[in-house]
């Protein structure tokens, strides 16, 4: 999955990253479903070694355009996690409380203990997106926050946090296929708000704003991976396959536990 990861210092042009590329799968959406299957039961067992060993931590980031499918890689790749050791954090227009602390206060109190995993549906990297096309601070204080979140993430990781960051990679025409399904569709209709079409007329200034914040905050500690992700099926089994190399990795052990002398009756 290299060749989707952004190395540090690289510089990233949306444009010449295709969102249709599923070539990693020569034998389709078929084949795809029968990796994600395997992939699912391998992330749970990893999953409770992480949770019984209680000394690493892992947080992963989620961000995309609107329908590029955060929700779906959450429910078909991170579906077969136990609850116990997992969260999931949506970040949404943040609250009057919030707003009055600096922009990495309610993020910190997200970042996951000793033996989970937390998956950030958007994340701090709002303030560098939403807050950058939108004008809500001057361009002196969000161009900051890239340095800032760097030392952030570099601290998570120092403190024995693994931290892997996905940006789901559509294009402006499957967004609009997706937008339409939701209309169309009576079960989808809920998730529909006209605040989406707003935000797809600042299509081309949220592409720049993903540029910059995958060039500047890609690093060897906490990486960005570009997965195409027109086809959901393959969104699903690139996300997945990281996952899970990443996580055997970190060569996860169950506990030993001294049971000498212990009779059960």
């Amino acid at each position: 999955m290299n060749e989707y990861l952004v190395r540090p210092g690289q510089k990233v042009d949306l444009g010449k990253v295709n969102p249709d590329d599923v070539h990693l799968v020569p034998g389709g959406k078929a084949e795809a479903k029968k990796e994600n299957a395997a992939t699912q039961a391998r992330l749970g067992e990893l999953q409770e070694r992480l949770f019984a060993g209680h000394s690493r931590k892992v947080l992963i980031v989620l961000q995309g355009m609107d329908t590029s499918g955060k929700d779906g890689t959450i429910a078909h790749v991170m579906g077969g996690f136990n609850p116990q050791g997992t969260r999931v954090v949506p970040f949404g227009v943040p609250s009057k409380e919030e707003l009055d602390h600096d922009y990495l206060w309610r993020v910190h109190h997200q970042v996951p203990a000793s033996g989970q995993i937390v998956v950030f549906n958007r994340s701090h990297y709002e303030d560098v997106l939403v807050v950058r096309v939108h004008e809500l601070v001057p361009k002196a204080v969000w161009k900051k926050r890239y340095d800032q979140i760097k030392a952030f993430e570099q601290m998570l990781s120092d403190e024995g946090t693994l931290i892997l960051k996905f940006f789901l990679h559509i294009s402006k025409e499957e967004q609009r296929a997706r937008l339409e399904a939701r209309i169309e569709d009576p079960k989808k209709r809920w998730k529909f708000q006209h605040g989406d079409l707003e935000e797809r007329k600042l299509w081309d200034e949220y592409q720049r704003a993903y540029e910059d914040a995958l060039s500047k905050t890609s690093t060897e500690t906490a990486p960005w991976y570009i997965v195409p992700a027109n086809q959901k099926w393959y969104r699903n089994y690139v996300v997945g396959s990281v996952v899970v190399d990443a996580l055997e990795g970190l060569h996860l052990t169950y506990p030993k536990v001294d049971l000498s002398g212990i009779v059960v009756k």
